[in-house]
């Protein structure tokens, strides 16, 4: 981001560090003393936890989608500054790349400035797509021991095959999950929240990219409500599955969603991402425009569908991450398999 009347110092920086990166030791030591005591602050967040235990219960240990982005505390050990210099020289490149640009400037005011990316290698990078994950097998309860945690932080959820697409059934499970958990007036959040004050918020997600896609619950609740809120959850998700939507939730969705999408795109950033959006899955101009026929026109029978294809509560992984003493005397009344785990996933003996 930059101020109009500094395009072209701010492109002078740009082209600096993009074609002359200055790759320090002193850089690199440095940021790596910080992400090591960023793994320690971590490890002392219940929800940090349970977002990096979650992705390698549904992906696997060994997949790079069940890595966390910020590495582990043996990777970043291990990398030495010659990795991060041959990281740039394998991949930046022009081959694919794309710009975007949003701002009160004219196409032959900005172009011009971006010359110097001509300069880059015109080269294919070698990124190989992440394997596909196993399917959650039987639903088992996992536990992270946070001794003296007054809430407990649940993910529950599993891996689906469904990918991200703007028409189709990733779309349509998008709807499905506005009205279960993708709203403060859903129904799982008004469940928690408004009726029981378990809890601040809940929320469901349908999250879908390129190469997979997830359904997953996630909140932090009061630890002595732990039990109770796994029985809650797994019944507003089963309900949802016998019986589907009402009527008056669909008009809801429409409304709502209307009126979101109507303002969703009206900052810079914004627009950026909308554009961005366009371009990684090469999309329609006009796919919002789609997508709003598609909702004015769903139909109880199309949500319905979406929530047998999505919801499983005999397959999924049901991370709990808590003091282990307060809540597992409920739990164990549950009938469910518990396995404990450390804060990096492995079970714990």
């Amino acid at each position: 981001q930059m101020l109009k009347k500094n395009i072209t110092p701010t492109m002078a920086l740009l082209e600096e560090k993009i074609l002359r990166p200055k790759f320090t030791q002193e850089a690199f030591d440095r940021i790596k003393k910080q992400q090591m005591e960023g793994f320690k602050q971590k490890n002392s967040q219940p929800s940090a936890i349970a977002n990096d235990v979650i992705d390698k219960l549904n992906y696997g240990k060994n997949n790079i989608l069940g890595m966390s982005a910020d590495g582990t505390p043996s990777t970043i050990s291990n990398l030495k500054l010659a990795d991060v210099e041959q990281f740039y020289k394998d991949n930046f490149t022009t081959k694919g790349a794309q710009v975007i640009f949003v701002g009160d400037a004219k196409e032959d005011e900005i172009v011009p400035q971006l010359t110097f990316l001509g300069e880059l290698p015109n080269k294919k990078t070698n990124i190989a797509n992440p394997p596909t994950p196993a399917p959650a097998g039987k639903t088992k309860i996992y536990i992270v021991d946070v001794p003296n945690a007054a809430q407990t932080e649940f993910r529950i959820g599993r891996v689906t095959n469904l990918k991200y697409d703007a028409f189709g059934d990733y779309y349509k499970a998008s709807l499905m999950n506005y009205i279960l958990g993708g709203d403060f007036n859903s129904r799982l959040n008004i469940n928690l929240r408004e009726d029981k004050g378990w809890t601040y918020g809940a929320r469901n997600t349908v999250a879908g990219d390129k190469y997979t896609g997830t359904i997953m619950f996630s909140s932090g609740i009061r630890a002595d409500a732990t039990d109770s809120a796994v029985t809650e959850v797994l019944k507003e998700m089963n309900h949802f599955y016998d019986k589907g939507i009402t009527d008056e939730e669909i008009k809801f969705m429409q409304s709502a969603l209307g009126q979101r999408d109507a303002r969703a795109y009206e900052t810079l950033g914004q627009k950026a991402g909308f554009l961005s959006r366009i371009l990684d899955y090469d999309l329609p101009k006009n796919y919002t425009t789609r997508q709003n026929s598609i909702l004015q026109n769903i139909s109880k029978y199309d949500i319905d569908a979406a929530a047998k294809l999505n919801i499983n509560t005999a397959q999924m992984n049901i991370l709990l991450v808590g003091d282990k003493k307060k809540i597992m005397p409920g739990l164990q009344k549950l009938g469910y398999e518990i396995v404990e785990l450390d804060t990096n996933g492995e079970v714990v003996k």
